[in-house]
């Protein structure tokens, strides 16, 4: 899939000078964005230092970034996620560095997202590291998302239920409204959010600053990035921003895959989509964001099984959940068929949180084959640890899951044993008859 990109970057309505810089590597196929911080024109030091230090670091990593674009089975996308991870660490402790040589820099940072794309043909892999409160949009299938999460003090406030988005421009925090939670150098290190997730045809994204996304419309920005030549639509971006009060510097980097490929007609964003649209529907998941969703999805693998063939085992160890994406599976105890599934329903899911044998064997029954999607406990494991919002939304579905089944068993039990009652009093009726 062929890649488009153009960016632009404005001092705004209200500042004096530029802090924000961006960073556009065609060969890397890498694009950047750093708002800094600090006085004296320290945060324009600060951005520029990230972005050059970011991009120089990745660049060092080039030949594994090679070899994943190239499906080398020996690299990882969990490696590529470590290369952008340590490149922000160096951006990090080089702000910090010059920081701490000149006293007229102390304290200053910057915001850093970073996209790399990665993979070959169709199959193109996103990967993000994130620090601050600039932002990666999402616009696909006429909808935009928001991939990334504001390490903002007004961010913080909302997720943990102190005031909700409307309230924020008339409560007490209003003041500390661009006020940053983690940033790049104003420490030696940071925390650093990364992930990888599926590219699709058509796909654009937008990396903006806060003086850019303050003046997006949600709802409009998909037509915003598909419309127009490429060259143009970063620039109306920053006019439409300008036009709304321009309150900070302006900076957005645009990227659209496939330019010419229609969406809904390439397989593999079929494919994808199926599969998160199968995701979402389960129980276990409603709770999640689409960026959460996107995560999950990620680590999901499709695997495919003929007609006849043995899924897993009765009394094999199970290490995985698998949800039907296409054709049919019957779970069977001995001869016996227990239950038969379809498209979107799920089975497996004990062995993401029980590490007990299998308590049925799964069969692929369609005569055209069986295809599913794979979730194993490992990778489920890493994102509990990682994400632990996601956790607990995904935790809690399963804990209600559970629920609905132990209630069902208990009123099947019941039944089975009022029938048994039943039974009783029956034969005894016909002894006393006979």
């Amino acid at each position: 899939m062929e890649l488009s990109f153009a960016a632009a970057t404005d001092v705004g309505k209200t500042r004096n000078h530029n802090e924000d810089n961006f960073l556009i590597d065609k060969k890397l196929r890498l694009f950047l964005v750093a708002d800094g911080m600090g006085g004296h024109a320290a945060g324009e030091v600060a951005s520029s230092i990230a972005v050059h230090e970011i991009r120089d670091a990745i660049n060092n990593s080039r030949d594994l970034i090679d070899r994943y674009r190239v499906d080398h089975p020996g690299v990882q996308a969990y490696e590529v996620l470590q290369v952008l991870e340590h490149a922000v660490q160096a951006a990090c402790a080089a702000v910090f560095a010059r920081a701490q040589a000149e006293q007229d820099k102390r304290g200053m940072g910057t915001t850093a997202t970073v996209l790399l794309i990665a993979g070959a043909g169709d199959h193109l892999r996103g990967f993000i590291a994130h620090v601050g409160d600039s932002r990666v949009y999402l616009a696909r299938q006429n909808q935009s998302h928001i991939l990334t999460e504001d390490h903002s003090l007004m961010n913080e406030l909302v997720r943990r239920g102190k005031l909700n988005r409307e309230q924020i421009d008339s409560s007490p925090y209003k003041q500390y409204k661009n006020a940053v939670t983690r940033a790049v150098g104003v420490y030696s290190s940071v925390e650093v959010d990364t992930f990888d997730f599926d590219i699709l045809p058509g796909d654009r994204f937008l990396l903006a600053t806060d003086g850019m996304y303050a003046y997006i419309d949600d709802a409009e920005l998909p037509g915003q990035l598909a419309g127009a030549e490429i060259k143009d639509v970063p620039k109306r971006l920053v006019d439409a921003a300008n036009a709304g009060g321009g309150h900070d510097n302006i900076t957005a980097v645009v990227i659209r895959v496939g330019e010419n490929t229609q969406p809904d007609l390439a397989p593999r964003s079929t494919e994808v989509s199926l599969k998160l649209d199968v995701l979402k529907g389960m129980q276990m998941f409603r709770y999640l964001s689409y960026k959460e969703l996107v995560q999950v999805g990620a680590i999901a693998e499709q695997v495919d099984f003929k007609a006849g063939d043995t899924i897993f085992a009765q009394g094999q160890p199970g290490d995985a959940m698998y949800v039907v994406l296409a054709g049919k599976v019957e779970l069977r105890s001995e001869q016996s068929v227990v239950a038969e599934l379809h498209r979107g329903q799920h089975f497996g899911e004990m062995s993401l949180v029980d590490r007990s044998v299998r308590s049925l064997t799964a069969v692929a029954t369609s005569d055209e084959g069986v295809r599913l999607v794979s979730i194993t406990r490992k990778d489920f494991y890493d994102i509990i640890k990682k994400e632990p919002e996601s956790a607990v939304k995904m935790l809690w579905a399963f804990v209600q899951v559970l629920g609905q089944r132990l209630r069902k068993t208990t009123h099947d039990l019941s039944d089975a044993l009022h029938g048994d009652k039943h039974g009783e009093d029956t034969e005894q009726q016909n002894l006393f008859q006979d």
